[in-house]
């Protein structure tokens, strides 16, 4: 068994957050099916995931403490941010 987290951060900052045990061999998509996050956010299911910050496909393999993460849209581009920042 592979103990992992899965975590995801909504738009209006809703904070997912699940730790499940998984069987020898299990991929990322067994994974975020048994977090249960589609049914608590539909809008996950077609987004990129990774494992602690590096992309990955639904079919990468787990292992033992590794951090499922869903990653969102970004709705600002960060250098934009910081030159209006920058201007004020």
């Amino acid at each position: 068994m592979v103990k992992i987290e899965v975590i995801y951060l909504s738009d209006e900052g809703q904070a997912f957050q699940a730790h499940c045990v998984l069987p020898i061999g299990s991929s990322v998509n067994d994974a975020l099916n048994a977090s249960g996050i589609f049914k608590q956010f539909p809008e996950t299911i077609d987004l990129p995931v990774g494992i602690f910050a590096k992309k990955v496909t639904p079919e990468t393999i787990l292992r033992e403490g590794d951090r499922v993460e869903i990653y969102r849209p970004l709705t600002n581009d960060p250098k934009e941010k910081r030159r209006i920042r920058a201007k004020n």
